[in-house]
């Protein structure tokens, strides 16, 4: 008896890499096909049904600047940079295209007081450069009524302004005081108004549900029906025939 033999399946694993998963293996295996032809005559008429091909399975690319460059050097990409034909733009580098960006640097500034940020510690050193007194009392004024209003929205409470006072000198070292008899903006927290809007919106939903199931009729069973309509107006009874 003759030993059966094992189908072969063709899984993804014993296959080559896919370079560009958005074009799909057919076009990859189109461009490595492409990349064999024996002359450049054909090679160049291959790879412009190739392009207008993955121009229709990208269509989002149409909405990118110079989209058909993008996909001239998505086709030398695919070929691994080995397809030889007479492209409109020039061959990208195989540098260029696995570049890696360099990691971002952030700030590693310590703000003392976070709740007011680091905006108002700029805007305290802008207050003691100012040397007119007038404009100068202006400025503070308009900083402590700012870090006010910050420390209410951070901590959704009210606070008193002597609080606020005091943290304002010790971010300006003493330099920057409010003028005596000078209270503070009034600022109340507020909340976030989609919530309320939300919470407004499920009360009128409950509502019209409670409004639904009032009084019901049974379509079905005609003589209830007409007991409740006598019984919501009893001196109507219709029009009667003698």
């Amino acid at each position: 008896m003759a030993q059966e033999t094992m189908p072969q399946f063709d899984y993804n694993s014993t296959r080559s890499k896919l370079i560009l998963s958005e074009y799909g293996r057919n076009v990859q295996n189109m461009v490595k096909y492409i990349v064999a032809l024996p002359t450049k005559e054909e090679r160049n008429r291959y790879a412009q049904v190739v392009i207008d091909l993955m121009g229709f399975l990208n269509p989002h690319l149409r909405d990118v600047a110079d989209f058909k460059h993008k996909l001239w050097d998505h086709l030398h990409i695919i070929s691994d940079f080995q397809i030889d034909v007479d492209a409109p733009y020039p061959k990208p580098e195989p540098d260029a295209i696995h570049l890696k960006p360099e990691p971002l640097k952030y700030p590693h500034q310590r703000i003392k007081y976070k709740h007011y940020g680091k905006t108002i510690e700029l805007m305290i050193e802008k207050a003691k450069s100012i040397e007119e007194p007038e404009r100068r009392q202006h400025m503070i004024q308009a900083i402590a009524n700012f870090m006010k209003m910050a420390y209410v929205q951070w901590n959704k409470d009210s606070v008193a302004d002597e609080t606020i006072l005091a943290d304002l000198r010790a971010l300006s070292g003493g330099q920057l005081k409010v003028e005596e008899n000078i209270n503070l903006a009034r600022v109340e927290y507020r909340a976030n108004p989609h919530n309320n809007q939300n919470t407004a919106s499920r009360g009128r939903t409950n509502n019209n549900q409670n409004n639904r199931g009032g009084t019901r009729t049974n379509n079905n069973n005609p003589r209830s029906n007409n007991q409740s309509n006598r019984s919501r107006n009893p001196g109507g009874g219709g029009t009667r025939k003698y």
